[in-house]
């Protein structure tokens, strides 16, 4: 059976157009990929994912000016879990039992533009702000599990103050030009967009893009985290290199390869989930 396409129409479209528009009137197309950066499309939830918010607890927060949609199960500590670009808190439904049996709660949110809040645009430092409110809200984590750009707002937060003593970071990326890459891939652009969308961040925020990068975190974090990063060997999404560049800089970082699970198949398989709870449950026996 051929698997359905479930790509958004509006970036269908993007997709045919970029490249043309670029051609003809490269300037303005660039600058558009500067709002479509900060942009991430809504897919709509399978319904699994659907069935997964009729049993959580749902209760929202309001942060970076926008109403967040957070979910929680079970009874226990917290485990909080951040989704990734264009994700939502529901694709970590299949944790959710298997933690629960453990003793743990899970909690999660929509994050800003995503899911069921609020929001057409987001930038990592509002997904920072989400997390604060959460930690606030139902107390520190004992663990977080971060999927792809998720784990990268984590160690933005982490290295911020937020306090993050225990991470399990999912295809996550790391590196500034791949991650640009990937964007301008999705939209069939040249190295030309990338070139100016550099350019763009230095001049915008005073830093450059590597600075927003997981790679910088680790190297500039204020207290341990105690780190296990899970990667697929053929994730065509984000590459193992990303998961192998924070492992060279933080060596205490653990890292469980996969074959086979790509890059969102992952957060379905039993035996990466069994290896992420037996690594939280590892490190809270003696708190």
């Amino acid at each position: 059976m051929k698997k359905k396409d479930k790509t958004p129409f509006a970036l269908k479209v993007i997709r045919w157009v970029y490249p043309k528009a670029e051609r003809i009137a490269p300037l303005a197309t660039h600058r558009y990929f500067t709002k479509l950066f900060f942009t991430p499309f809504r897919y709509e939830a399978p319904e699994k994912e659907k069935k997964a918010e009729t049993f959580a607890v749902k209760f929202s927060l309001e942060a970076a000016g926008k109403r967040i949609q957070c979910y929680s199960w079970g009874e226990g500590k917290p485990v909080l879990v951040v989704h990734g670009w264009a994700g939502r808190a529901t694709q970590f439904r299949r944790f959710v039992k298997p933690l629960n049996a453990a003793g743990f709660k899970v909690v999660g949110f929509d994050g800003p533009a995503h899911g069921n809040s609020e929001g057409k645009t987001t930038t990592i430092t509002e997904f920072e702000e989400v997390m604060h409110k959460m930690f606030t809200a139902i107390g520190k984590p004992v663990a977080v599990i971060a999927h792809s750009f998720g784990g990268g707002a984590v160690l933005y937060s982490a290295m911020n103050g937020l306090p993050v003593t225990r991470l399990i970071n999912i295809a996550s990326p790391s590196i500034g030009d791949e991650i640009i890459n990937t964007y301008i891939s999705a939209l069939r652009g040249s190295p030309a967009t990338g070139t100016f969308f550099k350019e763009y961040i230095k001049k915008t925020y005073g830093k450059s893009f590597d600075e927003f990068t997981s790679s910088y975190f680790i190297r500039h974090l204020p207290a341990p985290v105690d780190l296990l990063l899970v990667h697929d060997e053929g994730d065509k999404e984000v590459s193992i290199r990303q998961a192998e560049q924070i492992v060279t800089l933080y060596p205490s970082a653990r890292l469980l390869k996969t074959k086979g699970l790509g890059h969102t198949r992952i957060l379905k398989d039993d035996h990466v989930i069994r290896s992420c709870v037996t690594f939280i449950k590892n490190g809270t026996s003696t708190e």
